[in-house]
């Protein structure tokens, strides 16, 4: 687990841009570890989540945007709705996965390629086309037999649509999109 090294510099640009990005204060965080001990994908992280909030807190930015954590968090917002403080924790790491993609610092690869194939297909189609985006989502990683032998269980069971589905207005996504890339 990444400690704050004895060279370490409080990143307070950090700390701003995840405060200002999140719109959270994160210094009422007293890391009472309810989001932690609710968090059902703890078991999974390398970093509890109490514990990144106080890498953040301490300006620890390489460690935190490092982190595993921030990318298998799977944002249900257990720990956002158990915080005594009302800090909004699932959106906090929301902003760190965006940040930490610009930096170039995703720890966790297949969760950043299902997250481009699931963007990928909405601002194609207006909406996820599944079928599509598993498609684009094993080209991207290469993982051509990983749960093949679900696909025709859920074509079967009429969940894989084998064609997109088609929207109202596919125009306002579009823009939505525009708007997204006007920002970077």
């Amino acid at each position: 687990m990444p400690t704050p090294s004895a060279t370490h510099r409080f990143d307070e640009d950090f700390l701003k841009e995840v405060q200002q990005g999140s719109e959270q204060n994160l210094t009422r965080c007293y890391q009472c570890g309810n989001c932690t001990a609710g968090c059902p994908l703890s078991f999974a992280y390398d970093i509890p989540v109490n514990r990144l909030m106080r890498l953040l807190q301490a300006g620890e930015k390489h460690a935190v945007l490092s982190s595993k954590a921030i990318w298998l968090c799977a944002s249900c917002e257990t720990c956002t709705t158990r915080c005594p403080n009302e800090i909004d924790v699932a959106r906090i790491m929301d902003v760190l996965r965006h940040m930490a993609r610009r930096e170039g610092l995703v720890a966790e690869p297949p969760v950043r390629h299902m997250w481009d194939a699931f963007l990928s297909s909405v601002e194609k189609y207006g909406r996820v086309f599944e079928a599509g985006m598993m498609a684009n989502f094993v080209r991207r990683t290469g993982r051509f037999w990983t749960d093949a032998d679900l696909a025709p269980v859920a074509i079967g069971k009429g969940k894989l649509g084998l064609r997109p589905h088609a929207i109202k207005h596919p125009d306002e996504v579009q823009r939505i999109f525009a708007r997204f890339r006007d920002q970077r």
